[in-house]
């Protein structure tokens, strides 16, 4: 097994701003990410992914229980809501180690990247870090192939299934193209 890559997140400024929201562009970032499978062998950027429908996915810690129910439920879901991952990408985010993150990734069999925001730069960005605790909270946001933000849940309620709905809903909304 090829050793995981120890990726910060960069994204300047790290400075607390004012989150974006539905309507405006997302902030570029760039993560280190790991799947199931093993560290991907390059950063992932936000822009490097432009074209296709992006969901974040902030959550703030590996295997604690409301994480797991969400992170479970798109596993199960992932074939219907998000596409089985064509011209969709989830991109799930923490503040955990990479190495935590593929272990996780591992044994859930996770069909989908894992982000290690350890410094909280991509969480800034978007209003989910919370540098009291050092951890993400649990936001989402939905980026439309143009770059545009079409979507999101602040907070995104795990265990509940409102959400999940209302993602599959702006997913497929998105990802077809429509308003």
């Amino acid at each position: 097994m090829r050793a995981l890559f120890v990726l910060a997140a960069t994204a300047l400024p790290l400075a607390a701003q004012t989150p974006p929201k539905v309507g405006d562009k997302a902030p570029d970032f760039t993560i280190g990410t790991v799947t199931a499978d093993n560290a991907t062998p390059t950063p992932v950027s936000l822009a490097s992914l432009k074209g296709k429908t992006v969901v974040i996915a902030f959550f703030p810690r590996a295997r604690t229980s409301g994480c797991t129910v969400q992170l479970q439920t798109y596993r199960d879901r992932y074939a219907t809501m998000f596409n089985g991952g064509k011209d969709v990408v989830l991109l799930a985010i923490s503040t955990d180690a990479p190495a935590d993150l593929h272990a996780w990734a591992r044994e859930a069999k996770f069909p989908f990247l894992l982000g290690s925001d350890a410094d909280g730069a991509v969480g800034t960005l978007f209003g989910a870090y919370m540098p009291q605790n050092r951890m993400d909270n649990r936001i989402l946001a939905v980026v439309a192939p143009d770059g545009t933000i079409r979507h999101e849940a602040r907070p995104f309620r795990a265990m509940g299934q409102d959400d999940y709905v209302a993602l599959e809903a702006a997913v497929d909304r998105v990802s077809s193209g429509k308003p």
